[in-house]
């Protein structure tokens, strides 16, 4: 097996000189910013009903669908992955009137199946969303089931959107109830105690110039007017009530949360992706019709996240005066004078989530970006620690009720797919809900956490991960991983594909970047707006740290990022195209001029500021993917994937970056090296490992892609560890 892999490393890559990309016709589109003209030459591909870019996107696929199945080693990995996938693997369960509600897959079913388990009876199957479509691109994105066990609040997405219709299911019969819900994007639900009926948020119909709701047009369309409804079981959604709206400010995000008791909804507000919030408050049971709306939190500049209540007083985690958060209580009886009330304070690890369940207050913090959970009583004092299995991370999601002593939650590591677990809060014992059976031996994989330099100085955290008896002698292929933005931690996680690289002998390595939420509020805004090259140096220097400490060389280092990490790998390849062996985009936001005007994307800017604004301008065009690009230039072989139906981050950041990549690549002084664009057909932002809803052949069929591109063309001669450095 060492020769064969030692054979496999230096083997030549294939040549792509001879690669004829498709035709990428430069329109005359020039946008004037501030005084400054910048073309647009593919505004065309934004436009994804036009039959150009139809034609684009299945000539791009013809051209690289081929090479990648090609390349030598992706036979091998498409069976080793395929393997390593067949494992029985199960979601954290909700539990609701003595009942569990999870879903489990057998191992190669496109989507998990949902079960429900009385007790500790044998699970009975209540919905399999592979029977809701023949290509299994039909997923379940959501359920909830009322408190009284009778009611299941389902959603199902297609073809990678996230655009959600729900439906509900008498759980006892199986059957569906009538009324259909649609019109729904990033919403919450919240049932009232006597499961009548729930909260959630849905958008108004599209313009009747957009045609069906399931057009492209209507998929794509811009948000705007979320609201805030009632559904009462068994009644048409033209029936809902209108419960709240904020019509002078059509892009702020709205949800609903009963109190435990139902006598009280909080009402959240959020202006972007960040957690920044305003809270309001409805007595539910007041004589006032419409019952009068409170102000707890009326600005932006505070996150609060409702946790759970007790009574009137109801517990938030918040970052007001804590940037590494906080808990606080307030009394819901005298909202005329909201008075917050400090109950657990900010430690020196960082609050990710916080749960009220069993009468006691559950929380989830980071240390140097490794979970750590510890419960409290509801005065604030400490009630000892849930032990967990070893440096790994908890899913952000606590599952429990106030008047249950279980929580549940999901457990995972580099070497350790999710678990779910069950803690017993009355004593706090830790014991797993399902034990998994696996392909592999995880005692065979070692997970070390270091600490490095970034350029200027900031020391950050990155996780190194490889099979047992690996020796640093420079002569491993390392694949480096990052995300670094909206407040989002990188722990811990397992990845299938990471663990197939690493029995092929890799180093698998994820950096905890600036703009992330490893070390709360401060670190996160120093990779954002003007801060954002911050995450750039600090991916560039995990590279030389690997390099330095001879886990790999140049240009054996491959880089992927999916989403905001997309955008990063984009960067990292046009200001260092000399350090990569390869580099995978997935879904990557590319063009830092537009992405607030598709979908979405105006949420973002509280991230990335925004090039309406002339200072925003000015650093967003510094580093934006799609802008910097310059010929001349040789760049590394490089994969941009996407989903033609990714209605977050818009399939024409790719398209856009690759037809710009590619004229480069392929004019005076460019390289020989690839560029090629995956467009994956009814697909959307959704994630590797079956995240997202993809069904599990398309992840496969998407990893091995992926993976085989970045070990064949990682196998380059080593560069002595000093001569590549880019130390200032």
């Amino acid at each position: 097996m060492r020769f064969f892999l030692l054979a496999a490393a230096l083997s030549a890559p294939l040549a792509a000189a001879a690669l004829d990309y498709p035709a990428s016709p430069r329109g005359p589109v020039i946008d004037v910013y501030h005084g400054t003209q910048v073309a647009d030459p593919y505004r065309w591909l934004e436009d994804l009903d036009a039959p150009q870019t139809l034609a684009w996107e299945q000539a791009q696929n013809a051209l690289t669908l081929p090479f990648l199945a090609a390349l030598p080693e992706h036979a091998p990995i498409e069976k080793r992955l395929t393997t390593l996938w067949n494992y029985e693997r199960f979601d954290v369960p909700v539990k609701a009137a003595g009942s569990y509600f999870y879903t489990r897959n057998d191992g190669l079913q496109n989507q998990a199946v949902l079960y429900v388990q009385k007790g500790k009876e044998a699970p009975r199957e209540l919905l399999d969303p592979n029977r809701l479509s023949k290509d299994g691109t039909v997923a379940l994105t959501e359920f909830e089931p009322s408190p009284d066990g009778r009611w299941l609040m389902y959603a199902t997405a297609s073809a990678g959107s996230d655009w959600n219709e729900f439906r509900l299911r008498d759980i006892a019969s199986g059957q569906d109830s009538a009324e259909t819900l649609q019109r729904i994007k990033f919403s919450d639900v919240s049932w009232n105690a006597d499961s009548s009926g729930f909260y959630y948020s849905r958008y108004p119909d599209p313009p009747a110039a957009l045609g069906d709701k399931s057009s492209n047009r209507a998929v794509f369309d811009g948000l705007a007017d979320q609201k805030l409804y009632y559904h009462k079981v068994g009644t048409p959604q033209a029936e809902d009530q209108l419960v709240f709206e904020e019509p002078a400010h059509p892009k702020w995000f709205v949800a609903g949360q009963v109190t435990h008791d139902s006598r009280y909804l909080i009402i959240t507000m959020r202006e972007g992706s960040g957690d920044k919030s305003r809270v309001y408050l409805r007595d539910l049971q007041s004589d006032q019709n419409p019952a009068k709306t409170y102000r707890l939190a009326d600005s932006f500049d505070d996150s609060f996240e409702f946790i759970g209540s007790n009574g009137s007083t109801a517990y938030f985690m918040t970052d007001r005066e804590a940037p590494r958060k906080r808990i606080v209580s307030i009394d819901l009886s005298k909202p005329e004078a909201p008075e917050w009330k400090a109950v657990v304070a900010q430690s020196t690890d960082t609050m990710v989530s916080a749960k009220l369940a069993g009468g006691k207050i559950v929380v989830l913090s980071l240390h140097d970006a490794v979970s750590r959970l510890n419960t409290y009583t509801l005065a604030g004092k400490p009630a000892g620690e849930l032990k967990l299995p070893g440096l790994g991370a908890v899913t952000e999601v606590l599952k429990g009720s106030e008047d249950d002593a279980e929580l549940l939650f999901g457990y995972s590591s580099f070497n350790q797919p999710q678990t779910p677990y069950i803690a017993d809060l009355k004593t706090n014992r830790v014991s797993a809900f399902r034990t998994l059976r696996l392909a592999f031996e995880p005692k065979d994989y070692v997970t070390e956490q270091v600490f490095y330099p970034s350029k200027d100085g900031t020391r950050i955290p990155m996780f190194i991960s490889y099979k047992k008896g690996f020796k640093r002698d420079s002569r491993a292929r390392a694949w480096l991983h990052g995300y670094g933005g909206f407040d989002i931690a990188k722990t811990p996680a397992f990845d299938v594909s990471a663990l197939a690289w690493m029995e092929r002998g890799g180093v698998f390595a994820v950096a905890n970047l600036r703009g992330g939420g490893e070390y709360g509020e401060d670190w996160h805004q120093a990779g954002t707006k003007e801060r954002k090259q911050n995450v750039f140096d600090d991916f560039v220097a995990a590279a030389e740290y690997l390099v330095k400490k001879e886990y790999t060389a140049y240009p054996r280092i491959a880089i992927w990022g999916r989403s905001n990490g997309g955008l990063l790998v984009g960067a990292s390849v046009n200001q260092h195209p000399e350090l990569w062996g390869a580099a995978v985009a997935t879904v990557g936001v590319m063009d830092m001029l537009r992405f607030h005007k598709f979908t979405v994307g105006y949420a973002w800017v509280g991230d990335y500021g925004s090039s309406d604004d002339a200072d925003g301008f000015a650093y967003l065009v510094r580093y934006s993917p799609l802008h910097t690009v310059q010929t001349g230039v040789k760049y590394p072989p490089t994969l941009i994937t996407t989903g033609d139906h990714d209605d977050r981050v818009h399939p024409a950041h790719s398209f856009k970056y690759a037809a710009t990549l590619q004229a480069a690549q392929s004019g005076e002084g460019g390289g020989d090296a690839p560029i090629l664009i995956r467009i994956d057909e009814r697909a959307g932002h959704g994630g590797g490992n079956g995240g997202g809803g993809k069904p599990v052949s398309k992840v496969i069929a998407e990893e091995t892609d992926k993976l085989a591109f970045m070990w064949h063309y990682t196998a380059g001669d080593a560069q002595s560890p000093s001569s590549a450095l880019i130390t200032p």
